[in-house]
């Protein structure tokens, strides 16, 4: 319940951001429109978005005799969950990974990489699963294409406040720099803390999903230490994804590491390792 307060707060408050932005671009009137406008994208989003991703990734869609055992155990942690079986992908690269897409659970998908399946031992594959159902149960896939979609739009009102701001004399010319600036970077923020809220709370479900609280601590530790050795070739394109994955698949080269997306691991295997003693 205190992760999805946050999570509100926080979307709010970009919400908040989109509505300044449109108050310095147009007045009242500005703002009103520029709510509009983020919610017309967040309706594109929805409907689309899942299908983008996965077409990004070149994810293959398992049929249940491609998948085999693993569509087994996805189907039985998706009973265990209350939820109905997903979609199965899988994406063509050796970095261990997975994530969850789809507007709701009736439309949900979720995707493993070739490397996670190499990887892990079944009761951690189970513990990721499960991490990527419990996502799918809170519905976080609908509330981070949201928060991209806001985020996205607050980096364009942004550069377009350098051609409007200073004419309508709201913030004038400096404002309109300043907010160039500034929005992008507190919507980008945002949507972090917003990725690392939901990224703890879908461990906690997750392993309450799968009942061993172990298994997905040691599934982070494995995918963390050898997704650091693999590249991720779509991901790396479209740097945008990464919020999606259990952990970053993204390789640190650029600043990925000071405007990261996901917890810290090792605090997420303390938290898990807390609620197995429990």
């Amino acid at each position: 319940m205190e992760g999805n307060a946050r999570t509100f707060i926080l979307m709010a408050a970009l919400t908040a951001i989109v509505m300044a932005l449109g108050w310095m671009m147009g007045g009242q009137g500005g703002a009103v429109i520029a709510l509009l406008i983020a919610g017309a994208g967040n309706l594109f989003a929805l409907w689309n978005s899942d299908k983008m991703v996965l077409r990004q990734h070149g994810a293959v869609e398992l049929t249940p005799a491609q998948g085999g055992d693993l569509h087994a155990l996805t189907a039985a942690l998706a009973e265990r969950a209350g939820l109905p079986m997903p979609k199965l992908y899988l994406l063509p690269t050796e970095q261990p990974n997975a994530f969850a897409t789809g507007r709701n659970p009736d439309n949900a998908a979720v995707a493993v990489t070739q490397g996670l399946l190499r990887g892990l031992n079944r009761e951690e594959l189970a513990g990721v699963i499960a991490h990527e159902l419990a996502h799918i149960r809170h519905r976080d896939t609908l509330t981070m294409t949201v928060t991209a979609t806001m985020a996205g739009a607050i980096a364009m009102m942004g550069n377009m406040l350098l051609f409007t701001g200073g004419r309508e004399g709201r913030g004038g010319g400096l404002g309109a720099i300043l907010a160039m600036v500034l929005a992008p970077l507190a919507a980008a923020m945002v949507q972090m803390a917003i990725s690392r809220t939901r990224e703890y709370e879908a461990d906690r479900t997750g392993a309450e999903i799968c009942g061993q609280p172990m298994a997905l601590a040691s599934a982070l530790a494995r995918i963390s230490q050898m997704a650091g050795r693999s590249m991720n070739i779509p991901a790396e394109r479209n740097p945008a994804s990464a919020a999606l994955f259990i952990v970053n698949p993204l390789n640190g080269l650029r600043m990925d590491n000071l405007f990261a997306t996901h917890p810290p691991v090792e605090e997420r295997i303390a938290r898990l390792s807390a609620m197995a003693r429990r």
